[in-house]
């Protein structure tokens, strides 16, 4: 460790304390991105694109896309290694309100949404094993008047107490939060493994994988007539949402680069190797459901829990609880690293005038304990309101015009500025950029033609912020100098 590096590990009170090394960060992008998307979005990619040739094609054009992402984002954590991450990105490569639309979009229903739903996941897994923890578990009901009801489950109150559990130990310190993120994001990676390798050893078919890879690259039937050739293409588009969903919050890492030893190599590194770690074993666990399972089964499984059903062909009766623990650890992890990164991003906002005043401070452990408190309230209203999941498609698309405007941003940034100090620059650049932006608006074009209900609200919400941001500009204008 240099005498830098050193006192930076060691920072006075109220300063970000660089704790986290290559393996920590690392465990953050994993950790984030392996929730409960790959035990059961495979269903509905099958029943949109018909076939495992094109199940396993979309899982890994989301996977390369995913790496490209990364590997771009490794350029600009290296100009700008600092709390913040992508709002940091946005703003240096446009403006304060492009940044400020995606802070706004990200505290509104990106992450707290996404908390709020692998919370109610845990809890929903975890009735596996104590039935009396089910959502189907209603506590308290009430009229909300125009045949409206609101009802409390058990499964809404365990999902706040996990967001509430892991945000006070966050509060106490990034190493707090680090060990939690690094202890279960390399069960869950192992288990996740074991689960791939005993699927193939235990219950790989050679009559279903035949059935499943015949007709590999046959598109589904729609009123009789069978899609095929150039037709397909919109429909992988679509279907790819569920596999990026799944693969996304690998940029969390960024939030906390004044939290990371050595930034400019480490989070670069760690967006590489977590991304391409992750994004293969989610193409391998695909690859080993066709072998276990018929594509019906998948396509049709019961709440499109696809890991059960795939669980209970390897692992018999017992399957169900395996796949329920290994779900549990996934999702504490990933919720774990999402409230560990998410409060970086209200706090340099609030540095910029564009949050609560107090999210933009630090408590005496270092870390921004009002931005965690703030981001738990919220994602615990959105577990109760029942409305995360909703909000979560909507704003898909939002999230993927950000990635475009960001890695955008890397060519606005080198024209810009291209002297600036560099110490990664981003692979394959131009064309893997150039690649992933391509692509990403394609898969945008095709929500806004074939999903418009998914789309459009999506853009309301970001676009909502616009007003928000000009109160927020005039009224630190108005606000008397400190002092």
């Amino acid at each position: 460790m240099t005498q830098a590096e050193a006192g930076a590990a060691t920072a006075p009170q109220g300063e970000f304390r660089r704790s986290l090394g290559l393996l920590d960060a690392t465990m953050i992008v994993a950790g984030s991105m392996i929730g409960s998307g790959i035990f059961i979005v495979s269903a509905d990619v099958v029943r949109t694109v018909g076939s495992s040739g094109w199940l396993i094609a979309t899982w890994l054009i989301a996977g390369v896309m995913t790496v490209i992402g990364a590997l771009a984002y490794g350029e600009l954590s290296g100009m700008y290694p600092r709390a913040g991450g992508q709002y940091v990105y946005l703003r240096e490569a446009y403006n304060r309100l492009i940044a400020f639309l995606y802070g706004w979009a990200f505290f509104a229903v990106i992450q707290t949404g996404t908390i709020a739903a692998v919370g109610v996941a845990f809890a929903k897994f975890a009735a596996y094993l104590f039935p009396a923890l089910s959502d189907q578990n209603v506590l308290w009901e009430t009229s909300l008047g125009a045949e409206r009801t609101f009802r409390l489950n058990a499964a809404q109150l365990v999902s706040i107490a996990v967001i509430v559990l892991l945000t006070a130990i966050n509060a106490r310190g990034v190493n707090h939060g680090k060990i939690i993120q690094t202890t279960f994001t390399l069960a869950k990676i192992g288990a996740l493994a074991a689960l791939v390798v005993f699927g193939f050893l235990l219950a790989s078919d050679g009559d279903v994988w035949r059935a499943n890879w015949t007709d590999a690259w046959h598109g589904p039937t729609v009123e009789g007539v069978a899609i095929t050739g150039a037709a397909i293409l919109p429909l992988v588009a679509i279907a790819m949402v569920g596999p990026l969903f799944s693969s996304d919050a690998w940029n969390n890492v960024t939030f906390i680069a004044g939290e990371v030893k050595n930034p400019k190599r480490n989070i670069g590194l760690a967006l590489f190797l977590g991304t391409a770690m992750v994004c293969g074993l989610y193409v391998l666990t695909n690859i080993m459901y066709t072998a276990s399972l018929p594509l019906d089964a998948i396509a049709n499984a019961e709440a499109d829990r696809v890991g059960v059903v795939a669980a209970q062909a390897i692992f018999g009766d017992t399957g169900t609880l395996i796949i329920a623990i290994l779900i549990m650890i996934s999702t504490f992890g990933c919720a774990n690293g999402l409230i560990l990164a998410g409060a970086r991003v209200y706090y340099t906002m609030a540095q910029d005038g564009l949050f609560f005043r107090r999210v933009g401070s630090l408590n005496g452990a270092g870390v921004p304990a009002w931005g965690l408190w703030t981001q738990a309230v919220w994602a615990s209203i959105l577990c109760l309101s029942g409305r995360y999941g909703d909000l979560l498609d909507y704003v898909v698309f939002a999230v993927l015009i950000f990635y475009i405007l960001t890695i955008a941003g890397i060519f606005v940034l080198r024209r810009r500025l291209p002297d600036a100090e560099r110490p990664y620059r981003a692979f394959g650049y131009p064309l893997l950029p150039a690649l992933y932006v391509v692509l990403a608006l394609a898969i945008c074009v095709a929500l806004l033609v074939y999903k418009p209900t998914y789309s459009w609200p999506g853009l309301i919400i970001v676009l909502l912020g616009i007003p928000l941001f000009y109160w927020l500009e005039r009224s630190a204008r108005a606000a008397p100098a400190p002092g």
